[in-house]
């Protein structure tokens, strides 16, 4: 009997992995409200401990869906290069296959039930369907507006609803460091090379 093949890392996999991980390392959410608090004088939504839980659960599973959705706008539209031809982008039928086996190794990873995961998946392609609205009418962003985003509207709704302009400059923030997360997941290497370049 010829001994087996060792098994190829499955990508898919791996960067649910990496994705799950990161977003718990980094705390992106945790900091994004610890700092709105302090910068908005806004202690009475850390106040009640179980309340406090579940805003932060909340919008974990927001900065999850922008983390999700640029790491595989990254991964299945953005050319790569395929050996000495012009880089391309993923194939439909590929993107197609990554994205399921991605979708049901977060599921996994997360413990979600069916319902649970058919729900992320509704809000993905929700995410995925606004942007690429807004991506017709796309303009640059100044310092001071907030980003056209469905990350930003929906995290200022559940953080401060009575003051959604500073909530959604705050989310803006926040999805700054998970669009530059995501491209440390995706490209470690390019990431690794940029933090010897600044030292």
């Amino acid at each position: 009997m010829p001994p087996e093949k060792p098994k190829a890392i499955d990508a898919a996999g791996e960067l649910a992995k990496r994705i799950s991980e990161a977003l718990l390392r980094e705390r992106v959410v945790p900091r994004f409200v610890d700092s709105y608090v302090v910068e908005n004088s806004r202690h009475a939504l850390q106040v009640h401990a179980s309340l406090y839980r579940d805003l932060l659960t909340l919008l974990q599973r927001e900065a999850l869906l922008a983390l999700t959705v640029r790491a595989l706008e990254i991964v299945c539209n953005e050319p790569r290069p395929m050996g000495k031809s012009k880089p391309r982008p993923m194939s439909r039928r590929d993107a197609t296959l990554f994205r399921r086996k991605f979708l049901s190794s977060m599921a996994r990873q997360q413990g979600w039930t069916a319902g649970d995961a058919l729900d992320f998946q509704r809000d993905l392609q929700i995410y995925e369907e606004l942007l690429a609205r807004a991506a017709t009418k796309r303009r640059t962003r100044k310092p001071f507006e907030a980003a056209d985003h469905p990350f930003v509207d929906r995290c200022a709704f559940l953080l401060d609803s009575s003051f959604i302009e500073n909530a959604r400059l705050a989310a803006s923030k926040a999805l700054t460091s998970i669009e530059e997360l995501a491209e440390q997941i995706v490209h470690p290497a390019d990431a690794r090379e940029n933090s010897i370049g600044t030292r």
